[in-house]
């Protein structure tokens, strides 16, 4: 584990590699975040972790090093409802990215309409215990409707254990649904097993529920070369490809222990979606129609 003087950690490599992969011109890497950094933007003293600063001029470089053109930035656990350092990112990208929010249920109308002018297309409802302390579905879901006339879409962060008991939530929402990271399902099952049955029979349930297949660092527990994340992935891009999404999730919060190299998770792209048409779904059209539509 990597901390500074203050006992802050970072979770992300200082050098990582440059893909083999050359992303279809207008990528966009649609699940990033930024940290801080923290003298201009504090993070929340409910955080559970505390990072070093992952501002918006690493990110960009990042986006640069990998062949990417935009980012889809996805406000952090760490600084709670307060998406100033998200917008921040934003207002530096010229035009480049756009932003999911995480918001405090009693938000005004007027300041959901600045979060759209700033360049937030969506809001994120966590679902893990280990990075959220509450997560009310009726305050979420009252937020949901009110989101409707910015049509801003719902991104979900839930594992697993707990789909089930999600379903009646996600039915209830009113707007289109991006569920990161698939749900967290364990991909050594292989793409019959238990965890991606149930996610697909999700998907399958209503034809505006969107997935990032994303993480294979977090999800595949034999790490590199990822095969088992591969082998689960694929089959869900090549079935469901005008509803997935692609990214880096830079810098990797909470994964100080495995760090993974980015250049290295960009390679395993062309591995889910092996055709060029399935390629530009992932990276270009799906987010480009989901985030730049206006």
């Amino acid at each position: 584990m990597s901390t500074d003087a203050n006992g802050r950690i970072r979770s992300w490599t200082l050098e990582p590699s440059k893909p083999a992969y050359t992303p279809p011109p207008g990528a966009v890497d649609a699940h990033c975040h930024v940290f801080g950094p923290m003298a201009d933007f504090p993070f929340s003293p409910k955080a559970k972790y505390l990072p070093q600063d992952a501002g918006p001029e690493m990110l960009f470089a990042l986006r640069d090093r990998l062949g990417f053109e935009r980012n889809v930035i996805v406000q952090a656990s760490c600084h709670g409802t307060d998406n100033a350092a998200t917008l921040n990112a934003i207002a530096q990208s010229n035009g480049k990215a756009r932003g999911v929010a995480v918001v405090d249920p009693a938000i005004s109308d007027a300041e959901l309409d600045a979060l759209h002018a700033g360049g937030i297309r969506g809001i994120r409802f966590n679902f893990l215990k280990r990075l959220v302390d509450d997560a009310p579905k009726d305050k979420f879901l009252e937020v949901a409707r009110r989101i409707v006339r910015l049509n801003w879409h719902v991104v979900i962060y839930f594992e697993a254990d707990i789909l089930e008991e999600m379903k009646p939530f996600i039915a209830a929402l009113p707007t289109l649904v991006v569920i990161d990271h698939m749900g967290r399902p364990d991909v050594s099952q292989g793409p019959n097993g238990t965890d991606m049955t149930a996610f697909r029979a999700l998907l399958d349930s209503r034809d505006d529920i969107w997935v990032k297949t994303t993480c294979p660092d977090r999800l595949d527990s034999a790490g590199e070369p990822y095969d088992d994340f591969v082998a689960s992935v694929r089959p869900l891009v090549e079935d469901y490809p005008d509803r997935v999404l692609w990214g880096t999730d830079w810098p990797h919060p909470n994964m100080e222990t495995r760090i993974p190299d980015d250049g290295g998770l960009v390679d395993v792209i062309p591995r889910i979606a092996p055709t060029a048409e399935l390629q530009r779904k992932l990276l270009v059209d799906n987010p480009m129609r989901l985030y730049w539509a206006d």
